[in-house]
């Protein structure tokens, strides 16, 4: 039991909370007693017991008090074998007897005194020595407040070396309980009473966290998600068959009449199909087309900062060896000693994988990953590591901000920044990007470069930096749709390293009869796109996505900043994203992610599996034609899983252009979507569209912005 007596002295420099515990015996056991307040200093009451009143006198401490509630047994879920049992209550706690409550009082009446008169001399005591005097047996004079977690607040006053008075508050957090009650809002879910919210947080301490950390140690020591996959895979397939029993690789169609021009920008400009024609005809060396590109790649990253490592040595030894072979008269195909880039995400030995973030910036994965493999066996030639928004977010990196080529006052978007702008800059004949909510689709339709966003699964992502593994997928930046076909079939394949990728059956969109599909358009598509593919014999009908599910953009960003941060929760928990490049990106996505609860992330799965099943139920035409950069559809083509291919479809004019004119230009692109499994149908008609207008081949002004345009070079 507790009793509580103040006591008001005339004087008011201080005012007392006089404190006292009675053991089950009735006898005193402890009686702390406040520190005097110096006058200008505020006390706080300590806090009572819920329901604790304090008594109007002393002589209402002669009343008897309430009987203690029964005691409460702990649990955790349910008993099962092995767990400690609640404790069996203990006996009735023992009234005091009428003369143990006479002699408290009197207790009480005899100290009262004495307080006053330490209520005078404390405080001149504490001015001149500078530090609160301390209680018996109460080290350093902090007040200890019997059967509460709070500690009442002081501000003493001290002096420090120069004679300057300091205020120190002293405190101690409030009660768990508490905390956790007020927490629980930001889960949604306070609706716990306070005996039930003890039971958690025992629970917490005694299983949840200890588990956490054991687990941690396991697999989150190193971040980017390179290793221990997660078991929980996703399946983008809409059916459980394969179209086809076996892979194949593609038709390729032979370019004809292809001679080497005269000067290299135009060379820089050809096609992956054409260079490999060059090659193949002996017209030029892979040695050459390395120089070429390596020039470029020099010459315009100061304007456009899109390349984060050249890879020099290895370009020319890569080279070296295509040119050998096919001195040997092996030719590999058409990615024969063609130069390329890799979005700095991808790792290859020897060189450093930063993943565009000053954290990481010197970071050497001596691996290789899928894709590098997959190339370096077709033949290309690797030149330079290419820029990725840091952590794989928007255009912003350690080293700067990539810029569009097309108008070079503005920045290219992300996070495959580099890809984009390097391969519309001529810098490179094709890049590999990646894309988990608009990396690729973003930056290509701003650059205005041919590029693909394939089926999720269709290539493995072994030793790829991984912000989400129900979502990242590796995709081609080309000239061309032509060439996005050549390089996904060179890329395509399942991994052992990668559990969610497969061997997808694809068509050959090279022997696609587009004559026979039915495409769909929605209200935002491109209709010169349209009208060019109605000319060439395809089937348009208006069309439209029908889903209910209105929480599609929240489900993206719950599956995405989840599976970030448990890539990422070493380089949280260590403090790095205090270093991050743009402070309004990740840190601040994944310090929210911290308080998605479990439960909730599987419920925006499952959500997830609904939003498939409609848009399943809803695809009633081979493919269909739309904005690639609506938001909206983003989040439900990388929650869905289906590929898009980006396809440039005209110029116009900048806002705001300088008086005397410019060069500079903003890109206008479409969007050709089609159900998983089904690239070669978008690819298809891409390839048609191109095949009949020149958008793809347009270049850009970064040498010629015009002679009146004084935009800073």
């Amino acid at each position: 039991m507790s009793i509580y007596v103040t006591i008001c002295p005339a004087t008011p420099a201080a005012s007392f909370a006089l404190e006292s515990e009675v053991s089950q015996a009735g006898q005193p056991t402890k009686i702390p007693l406040s520190p005097p307040r110096p006058s200008g200093y505020e006390l706080r009451a300590p806090s009572r017991p819920a329901g604790h009143r304090l008594p109007r006198s002393a002589f209402s401490l002669l009343r008897r008090p309430p009987p203690p509630p029964p005691p409460r047994a702990r649990a955790w879920g349910r008993q099962v074998s092995g767990m400690r049992p609640p404790r069996p209550p203990g006996p009735p706690p023992r009234l005091p007897t009428p003369s143990h409550r006479r002699r408290l009082l009197y207790l009480h009446l005899l100290v009262a005194p004495l307080l006053c008169f330490f209520a005078i001399l404390t405080p001149a005591l504490a001015a001149a020595t500078g530090a609160p005097p301390a209680e018996a047996g109460d080290a350093g004079g902090e007040r200890r407040v019997i059967r509460s977690r709070t500690r009442a607040a002081v501000a003493w006053p001290t002096m420090d070396t120069k004679g300057a008075v300091k205020e120190v508050l002293k405190k101690e957090p409030v009660s768990d309980v508490i905390a956790l009650k007020d927490s629980m809002k930001y889960f949604d879910a306070n609706f716990f009473n306070d005996s039930k919210l003890r039971e958690m947080e025992d629970g917490a301490k005694e299983f949840n966290v200890p588990a956490f950390r054991e687990n941690r140690k396991l697999v989150a020591s190193e971040n980017g998600g390179l290793h221990n996959p997660s078991v929980l895979l996703f399946k983008s397939s809409w059916s459980g068959d394969s179209m086809i029993s076996e892979t194949r690789t593609f038709d390729y169609p032979r370019a004809s009449a292809v001679h080497r021009p005269s000067n290299d920008e135009d060379i820089a400009f050809m096609s992956v199909i054409e260079l490999g024609e060059l090659i193949r005809t002996k017209q030029i060396t892979s040695r050459e087309l390395t120089d070429i590109f390596m020039r470029r790649l020099k010459r315009y990253n100061p304007v456009l900062e899109s390349v984060v490592t050249y890879t020099e040595d290895l370009a020319y030894k890569q080279a070296k060896e295509a040119d050998d072979l096919l001195a040997e008269g092996k030719y590999l195909g058409p990615l024969h000693g063609i130069p390329y880039g890799l979005k700095d995400i991808i790792a290859v030995p020897h060189y450093k994988t930063t993943w565009g973030s000053r954290t990481f910036k010197k970071q050497v994965l001596d691996t290789e990953a899928f894709v590098y493999k997959r190339l370096k066996s077709a033949g290309a030639v690797l030149v330079a590591k290419l820029v990725t928004g840091s952590l794989a977010y928007d255009d912003i990196w350690f080293g700067g901000r990539t810029r569009n080529p097309w108008n070079i006052e503005e920045f290219s978007t992300g996070s495959s920044a580099g890809p984009a702008a390097s391969t519309s800059a001529g810098m490179v004949p094709f890049a590999i990007g990646s894309e988990t909510a608009g990396s690729i689709t973003f930056p290509a339709a701003r650059c205005g470069v041919t590029a693909l966003r394939p089926t999720f699964g269709t290539v493995a992502r072994t030793d790829v930096m991984s912000i989400s593994e129900s979502l990242d997928k590796l995709g081609p930046f080309c000239r061309s749709a032509v060439d996005c076909a050549i390089i996904l079939d060179a890329i395509r394949g399942k991994d052992a390293g990668d559990p969610s990728s497969r061997e997808v059956a694809l068509g050959d969109p090279f022997h696609v009869d587009v004559t026979k599909l039915i495409v769909g358009y929605l209200d935002d598509a491109e209709m010169e796109v349209v009208d060019v593919l109605s000319s060439q014999g395809v089937k348009l009908v208006p069309f439209k996505l029908n889903y209910t599910i209105e929480s599609v953009q929240s489900i993206l960003n719950i599956t995405m900043d989840v599976d970030m941060l448990a890539h990422f929760d070493n380089w949280q928990r260590e403090g790095h994203d205090d270093d991050y490049e743009a402070q309004d990106q990740w840190p601040v996505e994944l310090r929210r992610a911290r308080l998605i609860p479990a439960v909730d992330y599987i419920q925006a799965q499952r959500a997830r599996g609904k939003l498939i099943k409609e848009v399943r139920d809803s695809f009633t035409v081979d493919a269909f034609i739309g904005n690639v950069t609506d938001w909206e559809r983003v989040c439900l083509g990388n929650l869905v899983g289906m590929p898009v291919v980006v396809v440039p479809t005209g110029l116009k004019s900048i806002e705001n252009p300088p008086k005397g004119g410019t060069n500079r230009r903003t890109t206008v692109t479409t969007g050709i979507y089609a159900p998983p499994d089904h690239d070669h149908i978008a690819l298809a008609l891409a390839m048609a569209y191109q095949a009949v207008t020149d958008h793809n081949k347009q270049r850009p002004p970064i040498d010629d912005l015009g002679p009146n345009d004084g935009i800073h070079r």
